[in-house]
């Protein structure tokens, strides 16, 4: 196996960087198009052939270090008895949580029975790719699943979520223990299935004010990377604003911090201290840039990073309009100057 990734995560040192992108099964992509275009996303997720086909088209097209496998970060939710909608125009609940009654109507679901086919499309996908890199399982955070399921989809204000924590807080942390209990066990099903590192996204955690991130999430994604580290396997942790709440991530115990574009990574790594790998955090949008441009941003990520415990990646997600092609040059320049970098080359 190409264990670059693993090995970064454990702050081991590698022969270059490794890299991966968010989102890079997707829409960018025209093999993945051409499947999408005959089933709906959340039937595509559900079937485990078709899902892990599109996980592993980004591997042999780009060259990446590692496969994240095509799922949602919603799956477990819809498990847990809400009805769930998913389409190009992002999540929508028709009937979210308003009401005590409505979180305690929630389950806590097997993992197996309610979201096995996540399992398989692991299983299916490592089989394909003869686990010649690492495949990536993951889950959303309980704080950023709640949003979702309190709002009725995404939000700019949050207020819904946001009035639930302050004028309720014993209710909100009912839905996160309840959804902590559900993700642990989902998480581990991946892990069994072949999953050798997790990544847990915390994408709406920014919203919240450090006091606010160490009441109602910090305790939540603290039990579940110190259960997902027990399995074994490294856990990588993510959100989007998070700047200031990167001492707080640091006290999860995750091995690895995402960072996303609004840092340069020597500060977030300053701040995170030396024995925490980072992962990031190319703006997606510069993958727009002229490829002169763009090999200059690899170079200034890199020789900010260091050549050990730094996962190359986007600071959030690839866009649908990139180009394939971009995505390729991404992935060789962090290779290329990765490589220069553990030769002494100065790349600043």
């Amino acid at each position: 196996m190409n264990d670059r990734l693993l090995r970064t995560a454990r702050r081991q040192p590698t022969d270059t960087t490794p890299v991966w992108l968010m989102r890079q099964a997707g829409r960018y992509l025209p093999e993945y198009r051409a499947i999408r275009g005959n089933i709906a996303f959340l039937d595509l997720c559900k079937n485990p052939d078709l899902a892990a086909e599109v996980t592993v088209q980004p591997v042999t097209r780009l060259g990446v270090d590692a496969a994240i496998i095509f799922s949602d970060i919603l799956i477990p939710v819809e498990a847990m008895g809400i009805h769930l909608e998913l389409g190009d125009k992002g999540p929508h609940f028709p009937n979210p949580l308003r009401t005590a009654a409505d979180i305690d109507k929630l389950g806590v679901p097997d993992p197996v029975e309610g979201t096995g086919f996540v399992a398989e499309a692991i299983r299916r996908t490592r089989k394909a790719l003869n686990d010649s890199v690492p495949v990536i399982g993951f889950a959303g955070a309980p704080f950023t699943l709640a949003a979702y399921m309190v709002e009725g989809g995404g939000s700019k204000s949050y207020i819904v979520i946001k009035r639930l924590l302050f004028e309720q807080p014993a209710l909100a942390h009912r839905l996160f223990q309840k959804l902590t209990d559900t993700l642990i066990p989902y998480l581990k099903m991946q892990v069994e299935a072949g999953a050798s590192i997790v990544q847990i996204f915390d994408s709406w955690g920014g919203e919240l004010s450090p006091y606010d991130f160490e009441r109602f999430s910090l305790p939540y994604l603290t039990r579940m990377v110190t259960e997902l580290k027990a399995t074994g396997v490294p856990v990588i942790l993510f959100g989007t604003n998070m700047t200031p709440h990167l001492p707080l991530l640091k006290r999860t115990g995750a091995d690895v911090i995402g960072l996303d574009w609004r840092v340069n990574v020597d500060e977030g790594r300053r701040i995170l201290g030396p024995d925490v790998a980072t992962q990031g955090n190319l703006d997606p949008l510069h993958l727009f840039l002229p490829r002169e441009e763009l090999d200059a941003r690899v170079k200034d990520i890199l020789g900010r990073a260091g050549p050990v415990g730094h996962i190359f990646n986007l600071g959030h997600g690839i866009l649908p309009p990139s180009d394939p092609d971009a995505a390729k040059f991404l992935v060789d320049a962090v290779h290329r100057h990765g490589v220069a970098l553990r030769q002494g080359v100065a790349l600043r």
